[in-house]
């Protein structure tokens, strides 16, 4: 099947790295893949790694001529956001590629160039995948439910008296409720630490934070890190705060680590956490409820231990990449069965 994915930006956020995975994966099965977006510092190099191709394409303009340039050498477009979804309606043509949109966000398309995009997709999209069923459910409208797979790592010891959130430093990550909680746990007094990897508008304000409860030596703010790996290696509790997460890459990274996850229980961190261990999740916002997970969960080992366990195997078992890879393939098959009933493609 001959690939290509659109994302119209220049940068690698979490969407970039779900279209780097997924493109990577269907490379190694055999299928002929390009990429045209996401940042030229990360995204090349390992796409060439495993046989696909790569091209810049920051915003809407770029995102349709490099699809003008492909698009009929091409089974499948798939889309990702707003910008390359407005890119593919405004390319599509009766002789291209079958179109899919993959839902990242719960939340409805905006506007480009003042027009709805769902407007502009409503008769051209063949068929719409979301990463969560809360992405499913905030849309409004069909798609398959296809989860993001992740590799599935070997497990570590996680010896250390550590919680780690990873994560960019934004508003809607609500860091400082993560900083709260730990702080309000009472864990730093046990010799615990919270290591947060990330970068963005909010560090200075949180640094501040930190500075202000007087825990600088127990929450270390580490900026950007390319080495979560090593990180998950050394800790023993992930915390992720975000109220309105699509899914929750990093934390399913960190349960294929086998690192016990705590997290914000809405969105679509609930098709994550499901059937895990209660303290896993705890109520949006809810400092003093976060606090009592981390503060159980940390005190007891045993339990944390088998949090961790199960939470490694329901990452191996339902959101692995070759499980993520077959099910977008049934997707694009009946994408192109029905672009070619209706006579988009020849």
């Amino acid at each position: 099947m001959k690939i290509m994915h659109l994302v119209c930006s220049d940068r690698f956020a979490g969407v970039e790295q779900f279209v780097l995975r997924l493109a990577v994966a269907q490379a190694a099965g055999g299928h002929v893949v390009h990429v045209a977006g996401g940042a030229a510092t990360r995204m090349p190099e390992q796409l060439r790694a495993a046989g696909a191709t790569w091209e810049p394409a920051e915003g809407v303009r770029a995102g349709v001529a490099a699809l003008r340039r492909r698009r009929h050498r091409l089974d499948v477009i798939n889309s990702h956001m707003t910008d390359a979804d407005a890119a593919a309606a405004l390319v599509r043509g009766r002789r291209g590629a079958a179109l899919v949109s993959t839902r990242h966000f719960a939340l409805r398309r905006g506007r480009v160039i003042g027009i709805p995009v769902d407007l502009l997709l409503r008769r051209t999209v063949d068929a719409e995948i979301a990463i969560s069923s809360a992405v499913a459910a905030a849309t409004g409208l069909p798609s398959t439910v296809v989860h993001s797979g992740v590799p599935h790592a070997e497990a570590a010891a996680h010896p250390g008296k550590i919680v780690l959130m990873a994560q960019r430093l934004q508003p809607e990550k609500r860091t400082e409720v993560g900083i709260r909680a730990f702080v309000a746990s009472g864990l730093a007094h046990d010799g615990w630490r919270l290591d947060i990897a990330g970068d963005g508008t909010q560090r200075d304000a949180l640094q501040r934070l930190v500075d202000d409860l007087g825990v600088g030596s127990s929450v270390r703010l580490l900026g950007f890190r390319a080495d979560l790996p090593a990180l998950l290696d050394g800790a023993s509790l992930f915390l992720a705060p975000c109220d309105v997460e699509g899914l929750g890459l990093a934390v399913l990274e960190a349960m294929a680590a086998g690192v016990a996850p705590v997290a914000a229980a809405s969105a679509g961190h609930l098709d994550v956490l499901a059937g895990l261990d209660e303290r896993s999740g705890f109520r949006p916002g809810d400092i003093e409820d976060a606090a009592d997970a981390l503060r159980t969960l940390a005190t007891d080992g045993a339990r944390r231990s088998r949090l961790a366990a199960e939470a490694r195997e329901r990452a191996r078992a339902e959101f692995s990449l070759a499980g993520q890879v077959a099910r977008t393939e049934k997707v694009y098959e009946r994408a192109i069965e029905l672009a070619t009933e209706r006579g988009w493609r020849a």
